[in-house]
């Protein structure tokens, strides 16, 4: 091989390397291989999580552009994005740092905003919201990771020996048991005893659980309760309706306490039976003088015995005759 051919070689692979690297750079920061027309914009964040330049820009998982620079401005990260001219952004879109899977490389990502605001102007800033990233994420869980040995160290504290050489929980229940093991034993021997009796059935509940007329009765008295429960409950309600009737002046009792005109004809009633008594008790007048005077009621009874034998006579007399005989009878 001639020193000819080997140059022509090495220029080949060169241009051939040369557009290697000019395709993965474009394809890394275009998504293509043309250059596209866009805008400008910038977001700030608390911290950009190892963003770079060349890194998507996508809304709603759409590439729509890319990282152009990142930086630090007025005590915050910023970043200036590349949008595609095609795309605009609504103004209250928000923006956040997302990753592209666990060990995926991070990105912007928006949200698509309201159709009806109006778009980020080229140079404008967009809304931005800070997420955790993993990093906080572990630490937060390593932190809940210590609480929750910590808990469990004090339950085991308060169940096991205390730090001081005192007893916890476990020891004071054994503690007690042992200080109380005959009264324990007591207790039940004695229930023992109770539920051997209730088995024979003695005593008022062991002939309520072994016989079963005492059942019966008990469940009659408890019937004759509820439905004496459920009469006094009737009587009530009927006694209420009552009330209600004679607070609203119906029927007699409503209208004598509550009905002005029935009220005033019994009081005028009352006052005329008050003046009949006084007149009969009044010796002066007419039926006063019938009740009290005892020669005006003999009178009276001459008189009418006077009628009786004159009616006598009449009857075997003519018409002419019995009126004489009437008229010489009372007068």
């Amino acid at each position: 091989m001639n020193q000819t051919q080997m140059t022509a070689r090495v220029g080949l692979f060169f241009i051939i390397g040369v557009a290697l690297v000019w395709t993965a750079w474009q394809a890394l920061h275009d998504g293509g291989f043309s250059q596209k027309e866009g805008y400008q914009v910038t977001a700030t964040f608390a911290s950009l999580r190892e963003l770079k330049p060349g890194d998507a820009v996508r809304m709603a998982g759409v590439p729509i552009g890319r990282v152009e620079t990142v930086g630090l401005a007025q005590g915050r990260a910023q970043a200036t994005l590349f949008i595609n001219d095609a795309i605009a952004i609504a103004s209250d879109a928000t923006a956040t740092i997302a990753m592209s899977g666990l060990i995926g490389s991070n990105y912007i990502s928006l949200d698509l905003g309201t159709p009806s605001a109006a778009p980020v102007p080229p140079g404008g800033t967009l809304r931005t919201k800070d997420t955790p990233d993993l990093n906080q994420i572990m630490a937060e869980f390593g932190g809940i990771g210590q609480d929750i040995k910590n808990t469990i160290g004090q339950i085991s504290g308060a169940l096991g020996s205390g730090a001081e050489g005192g007893g916890g929980l476990i020891k004071t229940i054994e503690s007690m048991v042992n200080e109380n093991r005959d009264k324990l034993a007591h207790t039940m021997t004695n229930l023992e005893d109770i539920t051997a009796r209730l088995r024979n059935g003695e005593g008022t509940l062991g002939k309520l659980i072994n016989d079963p007329a005492a059942y019966d009765n008990l469940l009659a008295a408890v019937r004759e309760i509820k439905d004496a429960a459920t009469g006094a409950k009737t009587f009530m309600n009927d006694a209420q309706g009552l009330f209600s009737q004679v607070k609203n002046g119906q029927g007699t009792l409503g209208m004598l306490l509550y009905d002005d005109a029935t009220a005033a004809h019994l009081r005028t009633s009352v006052a005329n039976l008050r003046q009949l008594t006084e007149k009969l008790n009044n010796e002066n007048s007419t039926f006063g003088q019938l009740i009290t005077n005892d020669e005006l009621v003999r009178d009276v009874k001459l008189t009418l015995r006077k009628i009786d034998r004159a009616m006598d006579g009449a009857a075997d007399s003519g018409p002419l005759t019995a009126v004489g005989v009437i008229s010489n009878a009372l007068f």
